[in-house]
């Protein structure tokens, strides 16, 4: 039986846990690999594939001097450099800065980024990482200074490509955010930022982005669709008839929400995955002037505290996956062996918070895309 050292060098191998789909096409070894940029699955495999990129910098650093550098494999095999690396402190990597560099005579597509900032998701061993989730419970996270300095890191990049000539508008397209779990939350933040304050619309690749919701709490209770139907037809009445007296903070509600509507994030969810599960209802149970307000954010308003809900977003594409092997709701049906069957429930709402099956082909995710555009009142 392998190890479990063995077992985590192995998910961090390109050559073993990288996109197979892709590399049947151009050879195994072969670097860097054609991408078909005008392909929505090559973008995302690529987007999820330079977050995994961060991740393993972060483990080549605990491993260094027992095995060669991993890291550089889940770049290099796309025809991307690694520019630079973000860090919240000497020993912290949370994100990095990649540059394309297609091979020479290859022209570059118009769909291909120049740059892609990406933000590795919560390592459980590192206490910085558990601060940041803690910090998006409690909606402080935009206030930290992580988020501070990746904006800072972007901000710093998109001044470099308009001051070599580009205009505002070439250089939103060429420079992608990509994030999984905790880096969602941090390339999300980015993005708002970016179109709020800067009119920059970035393309954006979430992965798992992690949305505080009542949804999974409401899950477990297993109501039928109609009591699903019906509760949430209450708390948005609830939420419509609280919002009158919460007039000027609804206005700005507004303002927002017509800054941030051109951008369309890329959000990549699975239903059973908790974690990032309120995003699915927060855009399939919408009611437009209803979910514009959220409880917190009418909460905070009402004791002074203007704080933006950043889960809150006008407009997207919401990539969902249902499929896994081994079906959590059979699971929760069938709990006779308590131990077992909660270690299995762990296990496999593990996999639909992981990041790899991000990289895999569109006939093994089968994934359901839907569109959500702001219209305005």
């Amino acid at each position: 039986m392998a190890s479990s050292s063995d077992v985590d060098l192995a998910a961090d191998r390109f050559d073993i846990s990288g996109p197979a789909h892709m590399m049947a096409e151009n050879g195994a070894g072969s670097s860097p690999m054609v991408i078909h940029w005008g392909k929505e699955e090559h973008r995302r495999c690529v987007a999820a594939c330079l977050v995994k990129g961060v991740t393993v910098m972060v483990m080549d650093r605990s491993r260094r001097g027992r095995t060669d550098p991993l890291a550089p494999a889940w770049w290099e095999s796309f025809g991307f450099r690694r520019l630079d690396v973000i860090k919240d402190d000497p020993d912290e990597i949370f994100g990095a800065i990649y540059e394309y560099k297609p091979r020479d005579g290859v022209p570059r597509h118009p769909l291909a980024p120049r740059y892609v900032v990406a933000f590795r998701g919560t390592i459980r061993t590192h206490l910085g990482d558990l601060r940041q989730d803690i910090r998006i419970i409690n909606t402080t996270f935009r206030d930290s200074k992580r988020s501070e300095i990746a904006r800072k890191a972007v901000d710093d990049l998109l001044d470099g490509c308009i001051t070599v000539g580009n205009d505002d508008a070439s250089a939103s397209c060429i420079v992608w955010l990509a994030g999984h779990s905790l880096g969602a939350s941090q390339a999300l933040d980015v993005g708002r930022f970016m179109m709020s304050e800067k009119r920059l619309n970035l393309p954006t690749f979430l992965f798992n982005p992690p949305q505080v919701s009542l949804a999974p709490v409401i899950n477990l209770l297993r109501p039928t669709e109609k009591a699903k139907k019906d509760l949430y037809t209450t708390i948005h009445c609830m939420k419509a008839v609280l919002g009158l007296p919460f007039y000027f903070h609804k206005k700005r509600m507004e303002k927002l929400f017509e800054r941030l509507s051109p951008w369309e994030p890329e959000l990549y969810v699975h239903e059973k995955d908790p974690i990032c599960k309120g995003y699915i209802d927060y855009f399939e149970q919408r009611q437009q002037m209803a979910m514009m307000l959220s409880c917190r954010g009418m909460l905070l308003s009402l004791i002074g505290d203007e704080k933006e809900t950043q889960h809150l977003l006008p407009s997207a594409r919401l990539w969902k996956k249902s499929s896994m092997a081994g079906d959590v709701d059979g699971l929760q049906q069938q709990l006779c062996d308590l131990p077992r069957d909660v270690h299995r429930l762990k296990k496999l709402v593990g996999k639909a918070h992981s990041l790899e099956q991000w990289w895999k082909s569109d006939s093994e995710l089968s994934l359901n895309c839907t569109q959500y555009k702001y219209r305005s009142a």
